[in-house]
Formats: C-alpha cells, sequence, structure tokens
C-alpha cells in the first residue's frame, strides 16, 4: 500500500521487491487461514506512483573528476549548477567523517556552521520534493496544479544560494575546508621510485641538501612568523612578555604539521641531526609534542644542543630539588612520588594546573584531593614554583 509518493524508480522497484518475497505456506495460513500458498500480491497504490513518471536515482557526487577546489570556486562564483551542488555536499560530508572535535570546532569557528550542516542543507536544496513544494508558495500555486519547470528552476537556484551562503560568502572558510582536505588524505605515489640515503660510507649528497633545505624553511619561518604566533613571541621577545601555556605550543605546532609544510617534529630532529649529529641528542627516541620548544630554541641559537625537552626538564626538575634540600626544605617518599609524576606531565604538557589533578595518572592515585592532603595548603605554591623552575 503506497500512501506517498516515490520518485525514484530504484527505490519503487525495491518497494514492490518485498510483495515477491516468498513464506512458509504454514506461516502464512496462520495469518490467512484460508489461503494455501502464497499465488500473488497486491499495490493499492493511494497516490497515483504507478501513474507518474519516475526518474532514475543517481550517485551524489555526480562529478568524482572536478577536484573540491573547482567545485568551491563555482561556488564562489555564484554557481548554482545541480550537479556541482551535488558532488559538493558529498566531499563535505565524506571529510566531516574524518573531521575530529578540534576541526569541526574550527569549522564552526570560521564558518559558523559545520560541515555535516552544509551537506544536509545543500541535499535539502536538491530534494525536488521541497523545491515543488516552495515553488507552490513562492509563485501562490493551487493545489490542483503544478509548478512550471521555469517556476522550478527559479526557486532552486534561491534554494541552493542559501544553502552554500557560508562557503560562497567567506573566503576562509573555502580555504580551511581545503587545507582540511589536504590534511585527510592519503597520497598513494605510485610514480616515484625509493631512494638509498644512507650506506656504509655515511650520508648521501642529496639527504644533506634535503635536510638543509628542510632546516633553512623551517628557521625562516620563525622568523617570518614571529610576531604572529604566540608562542613564537615567546621566545623573540626579551625579557619575556608572559608565560608560555601548552595551548600555545600546540596551536604553533597545528600549523607548522599542516599542508603544505607537513614539518613534524620528528623530520625536523632528523633533519637537525644529519646536519649537527654532534650537538643532537635522543635522536633515535620518540618525539612528543613539547619538544617543538627544543626545536625553536636550537634553531634561535639560545642552545647550543638540541636536547628532548623531557631531558630538559628532568635536568631542571632534579636542580630545584636539590636548592629546595640546600634551602633545609625536605620531601617525604610519598611527596617524592607525586613530585616525579608532576615533573613527568610538566615534560609531556609543558606546564601543571590544579585541574590536572583530575585526570590520569594522579587521578588514579587519588586526585587533586589526595594532593591536597600531602602537601597541603602550599600545593598551588608548589606547582607555580616548578612551572618556573621546570618548565621556563
Amino acid at each position: 500500500m503506497f500512501m506517498r509518493s516515490v520518485k525514484s524508480r530504484v527505490l519503487f522497484e525495491q518497494m514492490k521487491g518485498r510483495g515477491v518475497r516468498i513464506i512458509d505456506p504454514n506461516e502464512l495460513k496462520a495469518v490467512t487461514p484460508d489461503a494455501q500458498a502464497k499465488t500473488h500480491f497486491l499495490i493499492v497504490d493511494c497516490v497515483g506512483v504507478t501513474e507518474s513518471e519516475l526518474s532514475d536515482s543517481q550517485p551524489l557526487d555526480r562529478q568524482k573528476h572536478v577536484p573540491l577546489r573547482t567545485l568551491l570556486e563555482h561556488v564562489a562564483m555564484g554557481g548554482t549548477q545541480p550537479d556541482a551542488l551535488s558532488s559538493l555536499a558529498s566531499r563535505l560530508a565524506r571529510l566531516d567523517k574524518q573531521c575530529g572535535p578540534e576541526e569541526i570546532a574550527q569549522v564552526a569557528k570560521v564558518g559558523g556552521t559545520t560541515l555535516k550542516q552544509l551537506s544536509h542543507a545543500i541535499v535539502d536544496a536538491l530534494d525536488p520534493d521541497r523545491q515543488i513544494s516552495a515553488a507552490r508558495q513562492t509563485f501562490h500555486i493551487p493545489a490542483d496544479q503544478e509548478p512550471s519547470a521555469a517556476q522550478i528552476k527559479k526557486v532552486t537556484e534561491s534554494l541552493l544560494k542559501v544553502a552554500v551562503a557560508p562557503l560562497a560568502e567567506k573566503p576562509a572558510l573555502r580555504k580551511l575546508v581545503q587545507e582540511l582536505k589536504r590534511q585527510f588524505d592519503q597520497i598513494i605515489d605510485e610514480v616515484s621510485q625509493d631512494e638509498l640515503l644512507t650506506d656504509k660510507t655515511g650520508l648521501s649528497a642529496d639527504a644533506r641538501d634535503k635536510a638543509q633545505t628542510l632546516v633553512v624553511s623551517f628557521e625562516s619561518f620563525l622568523q617570518e612568523h614571529k610576531d604572529e604566533i604566540t608562542a613564537l613571541q615567546f621566545f623573540f621577545s626579551v625579557p619575556h612578555r608572559d608565560r608560555l601555556h601548552y595551548r600555545d605550543i600546540k596551536e604553533l605546532a597545528k600549523t607548522i604539521t599542516a599542508p603544505p609544510r607537513a614539518w613534524t617534529p620528528d623530520k625536523l630532529w632528523n633533519a637537525y641531526e644529519l646536519l649537527h649529529k654532534d650537538k643532537v641528542r635522543g635522536a633515535s627516541g620518540k618525539r612528543i609534542l613539547t619538544d617543538i620548544v627544543s626545536l625553536i630554541r636550537f634553531a634561535l641559537h639560545r642552545d647550543p644542543e638540541l636536547i628532548p625537552h623531557a631531558e630538559r626538564v628532568k635536568a631542571r626538575f632534579e636542580h630545584w630539588i636539590a636548592q629546595q634540600n640546600n634551602t633545609g626544605r625536605k620531601f617525604s617518599a610519598e611527596q617524592s612520588a607525586w613530585l616525579q609524576m608532576i615533573r613527568d606531565h610538566v615534560a609531556a604538557s609543558w606546564e601543571i594546573e590544579i585541574d590536572d589533578f583530575d585526570n590520569v595518572p594522579f587521578v588514579q592515585e587519588g586526585g587533586l584531593g589526595k594532593a591536597m592532603q600531602i602537601f597541603g595548603k602550599e600545593l598551588p605554591v608548589l606547582l607555580q614554583q616548578i612551572n618556573e623552575a621546570v618548565a621556563a
């Protein structure tokens, strides 16, 4: 029984297909006692589906060969070509599924919407039923009449322009969408051949050239953006204006690892190790986010050696403990164990705040309540001293 119109031929055939499903005669008799077997089925068409013109369904991405950049340019120039916008909706929906909470929040901040909302808005605007309904309302067409093709076309253009307005009106949003796509793209290189960087005789000239290019580009980037990026302002201002925070380091890391640079701490560390092997330590270790600080200090010639941030924190922490002991301040075994957890947290997260005691590993040992019990009211002052002495 059809109680609502169906426009898709494929969907109509699928719905009819429900009727041809077989059923065991005994099961049929349980609901229809006078039936011997299922021999046929009836279609009760209450809305004229069998008499209306059906359309063949199409994939959402109708222009797979067209780059995303071209589709966005089409929108920026006021284009409303249905196939192009259908493909754009498909790309945005796919990109939205790849985004995490941070990327979703970034899109919302720049565009005032999300990729999912943009995609849904375009799909809704492409819906024939909605187009016909909008045409009826716009041109005040009676229920017993159908809007003309010209009326539907005019309304459709209006619906699509409203749907893509955030992209059309905000170049920053279009740029961000392309950056996110490059970030999540998996590039499969079927052309380039592997090349030998080192052999038993030592470093190849080509590898050294690439490392030199990367280092020069990184150091030039630091100079060019020293007034724009908060984390860099800390290193270039003497004396330092404010304390450097983990959020600033994280934002800097996001900037340099994004396309087209894609400079990860591992790549930069390896490049410096190739060029200055006698001045780089811990090259074989796993890099952490805060190692970016060590890279910057070495690149700006603030440090004579490139040392992993965790090693630097450990050395400064031991120096701070020695200073406390010299002033007669002694820590119990339990306090020392918590201080070591605080040290490790600073190594990974640059600083320690009261709220951090609600996270691992502190919460597993009793959290903030336990820390207050162990250190008493001096805990906030203690954290401030450690931040200044160890994380500076």
